[in-house]
């Protein structure tokens, strides 16, 4: 027991702080389950047990302890103890979502205090990030005293984003999560895309009975609430179907943001109150299901090394197996350190495998030792040394290319290049970009053009037939004829996002823009190294990056390559009316009239007026078919006097399309 205990809580404590991960969740959850059975065989529990504490997040800063102690659920992988715990009253089944818990505080109607989970009783105090994070109001329509607890959490998008603009790199959207809220630049965080989810309501002096209507009385008070279906009757069967519907959301990546399993409620709170508390489980607050992975026996091929980003990670190559429905045949092991705690060795050594939460293919066991790993000592891209690197803060080893050029640290400002927010590729995925990179066929982004002369070569690839090259190819020619705003954006120029395109190209075409950057325009003020920095929203910040980025002479080679591939084409951004002409408008809420937003903002662009985010002093309308919602943006307006319209309202005003 102590020595499962002790790997338990320092699997747990590296997971919670952002520091990799110790062991795979399926090997967590049997030991987890082995610590509790082997605590009912003997009738012994150590009080460091897992089965007796809350998993701590060790955010620095100044510690609070919690009104209302944050507990932990119990988890089951087994409907039947659902459908038990149940009792025949309704339930409420929500995400399980998979970032850091905030304990969010409001008095008088305003925000007042945001506190970490930490160890369920004392937590962190990290009010100062509060502007810093989506989701969180700094004001609700409820007077009283409010404490809700939420979901701290990184979309996959914005993970995989993250992790293509920035130097530093993170194994998950967990991970990022609890590393951005160790920042002090409350600016650092805000372009992190960290969004808060309420999941309970923890504290409201107004007596709401129904799990269900304390949801939709957060929403009435501006926040979005964790995504929630009621089960009126719940049978096993009537939950079974649930699960299995919320079960395809996840395969089928409806979801946007991580989770680990789902969360069953009572939908009666005052009947949720009178559990009694267990360890640090209270048995009527909640219960947690975790998906039953399901395992696989495979044989080892060979370890393919995968050169990208800033890594070469190890993937392994086994006989295929089905699994969830799917067949699996490789899994990524993350990294050397994953490798020797694993055991892994070599061609024909026995593995067990699964899909970890349905989605990721994970080794969780070496059955059989056959051989050893060999691990390169050339980059399987360039052929330059490699080094072995050893993390201060995970103590994780990893693989390197030693070259600061290799083509494959690049892999994810491909992917960025061939989506479809870049030059729109269809059919082209990152791991067809690696694959094309590793071949040595792909070293910069004009190269992707050039992709017919391996038209022969390509045909008998796995994966690939005479169709499927014939239309990747069609692809590629259709994508040489790409908008402006594409273009800019698949070059991954830093804090060079779509927003900051679209601003960019408002002032100037995409032929002065390299000019200017370059220093090879007329219009380049001497001096002023950020030529940029007068574009609302741009800032001297992002046009030194710009400038700086274009002043790089293999940057400026790579870009003029480019250009003899490619036709660009720009929008003419000239106004056909003035309708708006002079005003800014913020867009919220869904429309009616309009098929989308971006058709509407689309309207009020042609007829001479802006567009902005966020609601401020120089904003002359807030167009919200709600004008009477709580939303922080309804209230930003009220605060500074800005008419909040209906859609209808300024159609009257500023007629439409």
């Amino acid at each position: 027991m102590r020595e499962l205990i002790d790997l338990l809580n320092r699997a747990a404590d590296a997971y919670y702080n952002g520091q990799g991960e110790l062991m795979t969740d399926y090997e967590w959850d049997a030991m987890f389950d082995q610590v509790k059975q082997l605590e009912t065989e003997t009738g012994q529990k150590f009080p460091d047990s897992p089965t007796n504490r809350v998993s701590e997040d060790n955010i620095t800063g100044q510690k609070e302890e919690h009104e209302f102690p944050a507990l932990s659920l119990a988890k089951t992988k087994q409907p039947t103890e659902l459908a038990k715990w149940a009792e025949g009253r309704p339930i409420w089944l929500s995400w399980k979502l998979d970032g850091l818990t905030l304990v969010v505080t409001f008095d008088n109607g305003k925000l007042t205090k945001v506190v970490t989970r930490g160890n369920g009783h004392i937590g962190t105090n990290i009010t100062h990030l509060a502007n810093a994070i989506q989701g969180i109001p700094q004001e609700i329509k409820s007077k009283g005293h409010v404490v809700v607890r939420g979901e701290c959490v990184i979309s996959y998008a914005d993970f995989e984003q993250f992790n293509i603009e920035s130097d530093e790199e993170y194994a998950n959207p967990r991970n990022l999560a609890s590393g951005s809220l160790t920042l002090k630049d409350v600016n650092e965080v805000r372009q992190r895309h960290l969004n808060w989810i309420p999941f309970t309501l923890v504290y409201a002096e107004e007596p709401i009975n129904s799990w269900g209507a304390r949801m939709d009385w957060l929403e009435q008070n501006g926040m979005k609430a964790v995504e929630r279906e009621k089960i009126e009757v719940p049978t096993l069967q009537n939950i079974e179907q649930v699960i299995a519907k919320w079960t395809e959301k996840v395969t089928g990546k409806v979801n946007p943001y991580p989770v680990d399993g789902l969360v069953i409620t009572y939908d009666d709170t005052t009947f949720a109150q009178t559990g009694s508390v267990t360890g640090h489980h209270a048995t009527r607050a909640g219960y947690a299901f975790k998906w039953q992975d399901e395992s696989a026996d495979t044989v080892l091929d060979h370890i393919e090394w995968s050169c990208a980003a800033n890594t070469i990670s190890p993937v392994a190559v086994f006989t295929p197996v089905e699994l969830e429905g799917t067949t699996v045949k490789r899994a990524s092991l993350c990294n050397i350190s994953e490798c020797e705690r694993l055991g892994i060795g070599g061609q024909g050594t026995k593995l067990s495998v699964i899909k970890a939460n349905k989605i990721i293919p994970k080794v969780i066991r070496v059955n059989e030792k056959i051989g050893d790993l060999k691990i390169p000592e050339a980059c399987p891209v360039c052929g330059s040394k490699t080094q072995i690197t050893m993390s201060t803060a995970s103590e994780t080893k990893t693989l390197h290319c030693t070259n600061g050029k290799c083509p494959a640290k690049q892999l994810r400002k491909f992917a960025r290049f061939v989506s479809k927010e870049g030059v729109n590729i269809d059919g082209m995925s990152e791991q067809t970009v690696a694959k094309f990179i590793n071949l040595g066929w792909v070293k910069e982004y004009a190269d992707l053009y050039q992709l017919k002369n391996h038209a022969l070569e390509l045909s008998f690839m796995e994966g690939f037939g005479k169709k499927s090259v014939r239309n990747l190819l069609h692809a590629i020619e259709k994508a040489r004829d790409v908008e402006a705003h594409h273009f800019l954006y698949a070059l991954s120029i830093p804090l060079c996002g779509q927003d900051v395109c679209k601003r960019l190209l408002s002032a100037y075409p995409l032929y002065e823009i390299i000019d200017i950057a370059s220093g090879k325009s007329d219009k380049t003020v001497p001096g002023v190294e950020a030529p940029f920095s007068l574009i609302a929203g741009i800032g001297p910040e992002k046009s030194n990056q710009i400038v700086k980025w274009f002043h790089d002479e293999e940057n400026r080679m790579m870009v003029e390559k480019l250009l003899r591939q490619v036709h660009i084409s720009q929008e003419n951004k000239e106004a056909s009316g003035e309708n708006c002409k002079g005003l800014t408008f913020v867009v919220t809420g869904d429309v009616n009239h309009y098929k989308n937003r971006n058709e509407l903002k689309a309207y009020i662009e042609s007829q001479g007026g802006k567009v902005t985010g966020s609601v401020s002093k120089s904003t002359n309308y807030l167009i919200n078919n709600d004008v009477t919602s709580a939303s922080s943006k309804n209230q930003k307006a009220q605060q500074l006097g800005i008419p909040i319209i209906s859609e209808e309202e300024f159609i009257n005003l500023f007629g439409s399309e």
